[in-house]
């Protein structure tokens, strides 16, 4: 897969070097842990999952590209299956989710069957155009293949909450 040139291609490396930056990365989940999640409204979550090796509580920020009510959030994994929270929650779909501010709510994990994942990708883009359009050459760089809301290849987690967050 090549990078796309001019403007397209130059989002496509910073967004996808910003991406590999754990320092970057980890700063929202700093925040979180200082209780100012609610600065990121419903656009973010943050994850508490359990590593598959170490066992040891692992935490990362993620987009929320839909919301099903009455308590299911759909993130991306914009690594696609070699992410890391990705590998450990199919092997313990078990989580906890921190939406805003609120107090973490238990949820388990359910990757979305190809047919899901697509019309979630598609809504998104329909939803989010400018975001889209910004976000879908930096998850071809960091994938290394096209995305196409016709039939995605990124692959997309239901995250269940066990408890209404009202």
């Amino acid at each position: 897969m090549t990078v796309p040139g001019g403007t397209a291609g130059t989002i496509a490396r910073w967004g996808a070097g910003l991406l590999r930056t754990r320092w970057l990365v980890r700063v929202p989940i700093w925040l979180y842990r200082l209780g100012l999640g609610a600065l990121f409204g419903r656009l973010l979550l943050m994850l508490e999952h359990v590593g598959r090796r170490s066992g040891a509580r692992r935490y990362v920020v993620l987009e929320v590209v839909d919301r099903r009510p009455p308590d299911t959030w759909v993130v991306v994994s914009g690594f696609g299956d070699r992410a890391q929270w990705f590998r450990n929650l199919q092997a313990n779909p078990h989580a906890r989710v921190y939406l805003g501010s609120r107090r973490p709510a238990p949820a388990t994990a359910r990757v979305l069957a190809p047919e899901e994942a697509r019309a979630a990708l598609a809504a998104y883009a329909r939803r989010h155009p400018r975001a889209w359009a910004t976000l879908r050459p930096v998850f071809e760089s960091t994938l290394g293949a096209r995305i196409d809301t016709g039939a995605t290849s990124l692959p997309m987690v239901a995250l269940e909450l066990d408890h209404p967050v009202g």
